[in-house]
């Protein structure tokens, strides 16, 4: 199994990622941030963690309303930083813990938690401008991560007990990771009490912010209580991004050990930096074992099926790049680049000579094997005027007369519209 040893709470403003990149460190107006999180350096170095959990909100930067998930998961092998309107940070790429992420991913939708999943995308101060400063000087984070989204700024947006009791299923995800050797710390970034718009722009309330902090280490459920209006009022309307705080202490167990707690206030936000080690007991064997068999019930069995192939998150990820290039036949230069000029456009896309011959040829049934979700496929047969009834003959090893004797009805159809879809109908191909 492997180890959660403890949570980070961490403010993630920009402040702190300006404050790094301009060399404020000796400030004595900044030295405060710095002096924060140099314990927390500190303390990640001493307990060796290899992977960060780091639950973070985006800033209207690679999430956008025209897609706002409540949790979405990244489940890629890189993550790099985002530009933000100035250019993007100068900070090196970290590396995604894959396989962890990918069975997060299942645990939590097996508990019932709807997750968006992400890959490719930049991701922005929300993550970079606190982890910067948890790798300190090193030249990025040595380790791994797995991050997680939470839309916390076009409401609804999930309640403060909702984000506690994925916590608590993210302690069972993580625990149930057949790793023994893996030392993991959930990090909670954001807040604590600040506001940045409106006539209420600059609220704070230490006080709340120090009454929070002591009941996220002694009372967390008393936190689950508070209705997110209430956290506005207390925290300031951006401040009330503290409930992914919560997410961080229910992955521990209701036994933990403070190891340090800052908090400055120098601006806009009070910038806080928090340490709480898991002192809790480990599960046992039996119970790791029923949980993982938990997370893999929806699909046992399903690999018996024959001619079946399961859009898993590992073939997403593997044929990605191909994917990604029939998903775009839905952008009319990119259409009219697929049959106009094919060999450049593969090369941008870098795809192989395997990949390329798959395309040119029609193999779809390779193409699914290979790791290509149907629906791609759909798209490209739309394109160079192919009808779906083919596609499917093709994939049964079958013509297109001998399949149809297996349908009720024979039928011509395709996701092509306009001049296209009468082509397909008239069998000009």
């Amino acid at each position: 199994m492997a180890q959660i040893i403890g949570g980070i709470g961490v403010s993630h403003s920009p402040t702190i990622a300006f404050a790094k990149d301009t060399g404020k460190g000796d400030d004595p107006a900044w030295a405060p941030i710095f002096d924060g999180f140099r314990v927390v350096q500190q303390w990640v170095q001493k307990q060796e963690i290899d992977v960060l959990f780091l639950i973070f909100n985006d800033h209207i930067t690679s999430f956008f309303f025209d897609h706002y998930p409540a949790f979405s998961l990244g489940v890629d092998d890189r993550y790099v930083t985002a530009d933000e309107g100035g250019g993007p940070r100068q900070y090196p790429a970290v590396q995604g813990h894959v396989a962890l992420s990918r069975h997060i991913a299942s645990a939590l939708v097996a508990d019932e938690f709807d997750l968006a999943l992400f890959q490719k995308k930049p991701l922005d101060h929300g993550l970079f401008s606190p982890l910067s400063m948890i790798a300190g000087d090193q030249e990025g984070w040595p380790g791994t991560i797995v991050p997680l989204q939470v839309g916390v700024l076009q409401f609804p947006v999930p309640s403060a007990r909702r984000c506690y009791r994925l916590g608590q299923s993210l302690r069972k995800a993580i625990q149930s990771f057949p790793d023994d050797d893996l030392r993991v710390a959930v990090v909670a970034t954001g807040g604590l009490s600040h506001q940045v718009h409106g006539e209420r722009c600059g609220f704070n309330n230490e006080d709340w912010d120090n009454e929070f902090l002591a009941l996220l280490e002694h009372d967390p459920e008393k936190l689950t209580e508070i209705r997110l209006a209430e956290y506005a009022e207390r925290s300031g309307m951006e401040g009330a991004e503290v409930i992914m705080w919560l997410i961080m202490r229910g992955a521990l167990s209701p036994s933990v050990r403070k190891v340090y707690s800052s908090t400055y206030l120098p601006s806009m936000t009070n910038i806080a930096t928090l340490i709480l080690e898991d002192t809790g007991a480990k599960p046992e064997p039996a119970e790791l074992q029923a949980y993982r068999e938990h997370v893999g019930y929806q699909l046992a069995g399903v690999e018996k099926l024959p001619g079946t192939y399961p859009f898993t998150l590992e073939a997403s990820h593997r044929t990605y790049r191909l994917n990604d290039f029939l998903h775009r036949l839905v952008i009319p230069a990119h259409r009219t680049r697929f049959l106009n000029d094919f060999e450049a456009l593969c090369t941008e896309y870098k795809l192989t000579e395997q990949e390329r011959t798959m395309l040119r040829e029609r193999q779809w049934q390779a193409l699914i094997r290979y790791g290509v979700i149907f629906f791609g496929l759909e798209k490209m047969a739309a394109v160079v005027g192919v009808s779906n009834p083919q596609v499917y003959a093709s994939m049964r090893g079958e013509d297109l007369e001998t399949f149809q004797k297996t349908r009720r009805v024979a039928m011509q159809y395709s996701v092509a519209a306009g001049p296209r879809a009468q082509q397909i109908e008239d069998g000009d191909s």
